[in-house]
């Protein structure tokens, strides 16, 4: 009987050793991304931000916690890269840590993306069912934590940014918030990005649509505590967005490559908007290929697992769903879209965002 070629080719032992470090490389990473949510969890970054330097001694009484738990997590840190070793057993979180794992104000802040990590790990337990039936499963199935998490992860920029530097840089978004527009956020999630934009303009009127129970909550709270009262928001299934042209200017942030029906939600926006209405649409840089996406994005290999987990498992969350990932939208299927669903004009807008790309659609 003949051998499985494969069982015959001969191993590389150079290549062995590189893949093995690949592989187990994964796995530091995964600790250190543990690591890091609980680091944001039990404030230890926080703590870290105040003071030039601790040791474990300082840091668990700082925080109330454990010394050789923190000991543990102080060195894990340091060996990841994320802690300065000051010597005599003291770390410090540079000015850049401070930045990116601790100050929720800055627009680099990127721990909160790890807020709901253990959620996103515990959705690998049912996953294995949707690589049998092919259906995924929408993001209420990370739960209340989810949409915590997703807010924590998108509302630096929203709150720094989304104001100042972005509306101003679109013709004609400005003047019509200023006269007492009418708004809609499509996919609006928690709602910061509306209540920015509450703040601003108060003779706004503002609504938000989403179908994420856990994410419609947790807006309803955000408005109430930011004291905002021109912002309403609405539970699509329920209230689907109204097809009278009633809308000045509309927005989609990071949503449209997670939802089922894209194509449909466009020929919406469309019936929604006014004939001189703005479309703000935001997605995550991509390009038409695999190759390309490798060649030119470093976090290639994070966004496809993440799609995986929630972007396209979200997109293919119902029977025929289109299932684009988190990868799949990119500039050329998002203009021809746009022009199928009935914008006359589509252009790519240049709002200097790390992972996102911008466009500004027009009836």
């Amino acid at each position: 009987m003949a051998k499985n070629a494969r069982q015959e080719a001969p191993i590389d032992p150079e290549k062995l050793g590189q893949l093995a470090r690949t592989v187990f490389g994964s796995l530091e990473g995964a600790m250190t991304a543990a690591m890091i949510h609980l680091g944001d969890r039990m404030g230890l970054y926080h703590a870290l931000a105040e003071v030039d330097a601790y040791d474990s001694h300082g840091l668990a009484e700082a925080t109330g916690l454990s010394e050789r738990w923190v000991r543990e997590w102080l060195h894990q840190q340091g060996a990841a890269g994320l802690l300065e070793h000051r010597g005599s057993e003291r770390f410090a979180l540079s000015a850049e840590g401070v930045a990116v794992l601790s100050n929720e104000n800055h627009p680099a802040f990127g721990a909160g993306f790890f807020s709901h990590l253990p959620q996103t790990m515990a959705i690998a337990e049912k996953i294995p069912e949707a690589f049998r039936s092919g259906v995924g499963l929408p993001y209420d199935a990370f739960g209340a934590e989810g949409a915590r998490g997703i807010e924590r992860g998108f509302a630096p920029w929203f709150r720094t940014l989304l104001v100042p530097a972005a509306l101003p840089r679109i013709d004609g978004v400005v003047e019509k918030l200023e006269a007492g527009g009418k708004v809609a956020d499509i996919g609006c999630g928690t709602g910061v990005a509306l209540i920015e934009i509450a703040k601003a303009y108060p003779a706004a009127e503002l609504h938000g649509y989403d179908i994420s129970e856990h994410a419609l909550e947790r807006a309803e709270a955000n408005a109430k505590d930011a004291g905002v009262s021109n912002v309403t928001f609405h539970d699509a299934r329920k209230e689907p967005i109204p097809q009278d042209g009633r809308f000045d200017f509309v927005t989609t942030f990071d949503c449209l490559h997670d939802m089922t029906q894209p194509a449909e939600v466009m020929k919406q926006i469309r019936g929604a908007i006014r004939d001189d209405g703005v479309w703000l649409i935001s997605d995550i840089k991509s390009h038409g290929s695999y190759e390309a996406n490798v060649e030119s994005n470093p976090m290639a290999a994070m966004m496809y697992g993440t799609s995986v987990l929630t972007c396209m498992s979200s997109a293919l969350s119902e029977e025929g769903g289109a299932g684009l990932g988190t990868l799949g939208l990119h500039g050329e299927l998002m203009m021809e879209l746009a022009r199928a669903a009935g914008f006359g004009e589509i252009a790519p807008v240049e709002l200097d965002h790390p992972v996102n790309a911008f466009y500004v659609a027009r009836p």
